[in-house]
Parts: C-alpha cells; structure tokens; sequence
C-alpha cells in the first residue's frame, strides 16, 4: 500500500511575512491552490489558507493589504512522510483544517492536502478492488 509520499506536494508555494493578503490570495487564484506557505529566509513559519483569509481577514472586516501574518495559522502540526493518511485525516478533522505541512528531518519539504488525501484512500480501495478481483476470478 502507498503511502503519504506520493501524494504530499514538494513545490511548496509560499511569500514572506511581509506580504499582503491581497498578494497571498492573488497567488492561490493565479495557481489554484488552497495554501500558501509563510516563509522567512529557509524557515516555514506557517501557512495560510483560502478559508483563513475568508474568516479571518475577510468576514473579520480587516483590510486585504494587511500582513498575512494575519491570517496565518502557526498552529497546525507538522507531519512526516511516514504519517498515514487515516493519521492525516483525524489530524484534518481535529485541527479544522485542509492543509498539512509535511517535514523531513526537521526541514518542510511540502504540503498535503484534504484532496491529495481522499485521493490517496481512493486509489488504496480501487487496489483493494482489483486484488478482490483478481483472487475471484483465479487469475
């Protein structure tokens, strides 16, 4: 069975602490994705995410050209490649969140997301299904 490394993704997009909201959600627009990393220097800080800028700048009457420090959650586990995708979800549902920073040795090396991870229990069932068949018809 795969596991999470296939499906985390490495191109991990991301603006620094001094960029505005308005540029955070102009990047997720112009490269339809759902998070975009808070980075300083070589360091992660967080990440923000569609749902952050629509609850927490937005629907909060804060401006679009604040900081999106912000907005940003600092607060979400970080997981490793070795984290299962049950594991992820329960980290999902817990955290309120559709995102996860993905470590290796110390370092964040990508993201995954509640899409990547649906994806991932699909293509497990769909192998599932197709070993079940194979076995029954003897082939």
């Amino acid at each position: 069975m795969p596991g999470i490394e296939r499906y985390v993704t490495r191109d991990l997009l991301g603006l620094p602490p001094s960029a505005s909201c308005r540029e955070a959600a102009r990047l997720m627009a112009d490269k339809r994705i759902g998070a975009v990393a808070v980075i300083e220097g070589v360091k992660t800080l967080g990440i923000v995410t569609e749902r952050d800028l629509v609850y927490g700048v937005l629907a909060a009457g804060e401006l679009c050209d604040a900081s999106i420090v912000t907005a940003m959650r600092k607060d979400l586990p970080v997981i490793t490649l070795s984290t299962t995708e049950a594991e992820c979800a329960d980290l999902m549902r817990v955290n309120f969140t559709r995102h996860l920073l993905v470590a290796e040795e110390g370092a964040v090396v990508g993201i995954i997301s509640m899409r990547d991870v649906i994806r991932l229990m699909l293509d497990e069932k769909q192998w599932l299904i197709d070993e079940l068949q194979i076995y029954i018809s003897g082939r």
